[in-house]
């Protein structure tokens, strides 16, 4: 009898045992530049084509879902796999470990912005990366844009949205309410207005047969029931409510601790569209509502945020940071601590829920599919969130290309660097994190000259 060879692609993979797992987390917590875009393309190419952990088709449905949530959707998926192959201490071992390190070295880079930013070299690195921003957000618009505004009905509500955002300065959430309320009812009428929108095209390559493969049952604990959801949404609510209970009792309800708290509990609630889409709302509390750091300051967080792994979002934490140490929250003997403080409770209450909508959600994700009822008003938010991200592109320009003011002059070393940048991005598609490089390093050329 003749034996057949078998290629590697073919040969079963074996479980994975949680140590291992782990590792892997920790090492895609360090890696995780480039934005959710990049950051799964990582989880694609490590599980699905190399470690074979999970089928493409499973991969792509549970991003499917991620996709419709509030909140990071690409820590959310680590999460998901990691609770498909563990259970729920391995969704929070790969859901924490995401945002971990970036959290850390977030921490460390506020204390040296805070210290140190008036060096002549960091600011010189500042002065060229914060013109890449500007490139940046308007890549992102366009990416964003390009793949969710499939009709002139999207484009008319995305339209509507940065009309309202830059005229009228209307709150973030209330756009997002009335995009989801014209979503709702239009699919009612014009269901074709929303079918393939904001879907992602399954690759047909056959990367071999994985451990959690298409035909794979799911396991025990991937199963719905109704005594898991509660005990999870209970769970949920202690760990909401403690941490505020403790806040309240302390510090007073209108302590800017609690108003953190409590305010970025409202983001992580609203931040449909990724991380570009919530930092308007951030903005309009941060900076125009309870003063926590400046518009330079915040723009200046953006910059650190893309230039760190981890989700976007987690430049929350320097907001936090300066929230805490501008304000002297614990006296002024205290501010470093303060700025930790401030750092780990935004960054809390912005994650939280990330993990509760994996838990609770994801063994419902397993056995039903998207409905358009369901699909439809969030691709309408979709959409919305393109006019609100165009909105922050203009208003990152104006701030970084009139730091005075339109009084008081144009700066043409920063217009030279994002249009540099700007190049880069759309023509020769050179990756976020070799842009920002570049651009701090023209920058600190700049400064210095100069």
């Amino acid at each position: 009898m003749e034996k057949q060879q078998t290629s590697v692609a073919d040969k079963p993979v074996q479980s994975v045992p949680f140590w291992q797992a782990f590792l892997f987390w920790l090492k895609l917590g360090f890696i995780s530049f480039g934005g959710p875009a990049g950051q799964i393309a990582v989880m694609h190419q490590e599980l699905v084509e190399q470690k074979r952990w999970i089928s493409e088709k499973r991969f792509l449905h549970a991003l499917n879902y991620c996709m419709l949530l509030p909140g990071p959707e690409a820590q959310q998926l680590a999460t998901y796999i990691g609770w498909l192959m563990h259970r729920t201490v391995g969704g929070i071992v790969a859901g924490v470990l995401f945002v971990l390190p970036s959290l850390l070295i977030l921490i460390a880079l506020s204390w040296i912005y805070i210290k140190f930013g008036n060096v002549p070299t960091v600011a010189g690195i500042f002065y060229g990366i914060k013109p890449a921003v500007v490139a940046i957000v308007f890549h992102a618009t366009f990416r964003i844009g390009s793949r969710s505004l499939k009709n002139k009905f999207l484009w008319t509500v995305a339209a509507l949205a940065f009309i309202a955002i830059f005229f009228f300065n209307l709150p973030f959430p209330v756009i997002v309410l009335s995009a989801a309320i014209i979503g709702y009812l239009t699919s009612k009428k014009y269901p074709d207005f929303f079918t393939g929108a904001g879907k992602h095209q399954q690759n047909q390559n056959n990367y071999g047969p994985a451990l959690i493969d298409d035909d794979t049952p799911p396991p025990e604990h991937a199963r719905f029931s109704w005594k898991h959801l509660v005990k999870i949404l209970v769970v949920a609510g202690v760990l909401w409510s403690a941490p505020m209970l403790v806040l309240i009792l302390n510090f007073g309800w209108d302590h800017s601790y609690t108003q953190m708290a409590w305010f970025f509990t409202k983001a992580a609630l609203l931040t449909f569209g990724g991380a570009y889409a919530v930092l308007p709302y951030v903005y309009q509390g941060a900076v125009n509502f309870y003063g926590w750091l400046s518009p330079t300051q915040m723009i200046d967080g953006l910059a650190l945020g893309e230039s760190t792994p981890g989700p976007l979002i987690m430049v929350v934490a320097f907001v936090g940071f300066l929230g805490g140490f501008n304000h002297i929250l614990l006296g002024s003997d205290h501010t470093f601590l303060a700025g930790v403080l401030g750092a780990v409770i935004v960054t809390w209450f912005t994650f939280l829920f990330s993990f509760i909508f994996i838990l609770a959600g994801a063994p419902f994700i397993e056995s039903t599919h998207n409905e358009l009822k369901f699909t439809a008003p969030l691709t309408s938010i979709t959409a919305a969130v393109v006019g609100v991200i165009l909105n922050l592109a203009l208003f990152f320009s104006y701030h970084v290309l009139w730091p005075n003011g339109f009084n008081h002059g144009f700066n043409y070393e920063a217009m030279f660097i994002a249009v540099i940048a700007f190049i880069a991005l759309f023509y020769f598609e050179v990756k976020v994190m070799k842009v920002i490089l570049a651009s701090a390093l023209c920058g600190l050329i700049l400064h210095m000259w100069l």
